[in-house]
């Protein structure tokens, strides 16, 4: 992880064709979901009037959920050593739930579909990062993470640029939306069943007891564990997206133009992921870890005080800035620092605890709303984003001081 700017600069045509078909299934999943996600928080708030902080517990059980998954679907990737069979069953089971949204005849039913949604991403998540760092080479292994992320992240503003012409030529049909949005899902299930290889498994592998056991988890490294807890902190000041939604509905955005909010802070978050990705082979992660926690202290602060659309928008591309600076890299990081015969496992654990924060996260950030309004919840953010760079740079001193 040290800066080592002599390294050859890595090229996108270099990088395996199984990493780049796992970021257009990414890519096509995610058009789906935020074509459903960036007209669920306000459907929620003004048709059936849920509170705000009930929107923050909703987010914050739904990625919990996920990320409770993940650590058994990464723990069992390692024992069976198919992390493609996991990855599609997660991606099979997100497809299948799609067709709830445009079904369901109350909030009851939403959640439900949320909940079984976020169910298949935490069985995909794990098996799939730790198939990117099979599949990567080492050396590229920067590269591959952000451009999955990237590809990931274009599906992310897709989806709600879709969702705003699809509100123009339907009138706010958002049922015929929902219906829309279930093709790409189906499309992404398909594509990783026919070009996603399934790589040899690694050497080394044993049998992983589920749940995990205390051999498994002391074989993962101190520096492994401080990436975990860096991540954890972190994602306390980086609650749910919905709270961008809000944020400009809150500034007197217009309804139909709300999902802009997602599609902008995605095109800057697509637009970085790589590159970053690809510099971290040559220079520090940890270096870049920093400017991303920046970026986000700025964003927070902006979003918190600004009152009027153009504050916003500079928020927002803070906010996906930040994104491209810090997701990849975290990923990187935990290959790092893994073994490869437990690397589902590390991913596991480190959605664990993601989750378990942003649970937390977005529950308190829905309280601060409802409370102290949108200037508490975002200055709070910047607090804990503040504290992560303090975590960050003491991690590095230590990881740098001789034994």
């Amino acid at each position: 992880m040290t800066e080592n700017l002599s390294k050859p600069r890595a090229s996108w045509r270099q990088i395996p064709a199984g990493i780049w078909a796992l970021g257009f299934v990414s890519m096509l999943m995610d058009i789906s979901s935020e074509m459903i996600h960036a007209l669920l928080p306000i459907y929620l708030v003004t048709v059936l009037g849920t509170s705000v902080a009930t929107v923050g517990i909703i987010e914050g059980i739904a990625e919990a959920t996920a990320a409770i998954t993940k650590v058994f679907s990464g723990a069992l990737s390692d024992g069976l050593g198919r992390r493609k069979l996991l990855a599609a069953i997660g991606y099979g089971l997100a497809a299948f739930t799609k067709p709830i949204f445009p079904l369901a005849s109350s909030v009851d039913w939403l959640v439900a579909a949320r909940f079984i949604d976020r169910i298949g991403k935490g069985i995909r998540g794990a098996p799939r990062d730790a198939l990117v760092a099979d599949i990567a080479p080492p050396r590229l292994r920067g590269a591959s993470f952000g451009l999955r992320q990237s590809l990931d992240t274009v599906g992310a503003f897709i989806g709600p640029l879709a969702a705003i012409a699809l509100m123009w030529a339907t009138a706010d049909d958002l049922t015929a939306i929902f219906w829309v949005a279930v093709i790409p899902a189906f499309l992404s299930f398909g594509l990783i069943v026919i070009a996603v290889p399934e790589p040899a498994r690694p050497p080394g592998r044993r049998p992983i007891r589920i749940p995990l056991g205390r051999a498994e988890l002391r074989r993962l490294s101190p520096a492994y564990w401080r990436i975990v807890a860096i991540a954890a902190v972190f994602t306390l000041a980086r609650f749910s997206e919905a709270f961008l939604v809000l944020r400009a509905q809150s500034l007197g955005l217009p309804v139909m133009l709300i999902p802009a909010v997602l599609v902008a802070m995605n095109i800057v978050y697509a637009l970085s992921a790589y590159p970053v990705g690809a510099l971290s082979d040559r220079v520090s992660r940890t270096a870049l870890l920093a400017i991303g926690l920046v970026l986000l202290i700025a964003a927070d602060v902006v979003l918190a005080l600004t009152v009027g659309i153009p504050g916003l928008a500079l928020g927002v591309l803070l906010w996906g800035l930040h994104m491209g600076f810090t997701q990849g890299l975290f990923a990187a990081l935990v290959a790092d620092t893994a073994p490869a015969e437990l690397r589902g496992t590390a991913f596991g654990m480190f959605n664990l605890v993601s989750g378990v924060a942003m649970l937390l996260a977005s529950a308190v950030a829905g309280l601060l709303w409802d409370l102290y309004g949108p200037e508490g919840t975002f200055l709070a953010g910047a607090s804990f984003a503040f504290l992560t760079l303090i975590g960050l740079l003491v991690a590095g001193r230590l990881a740098a001081s001789p034994p």
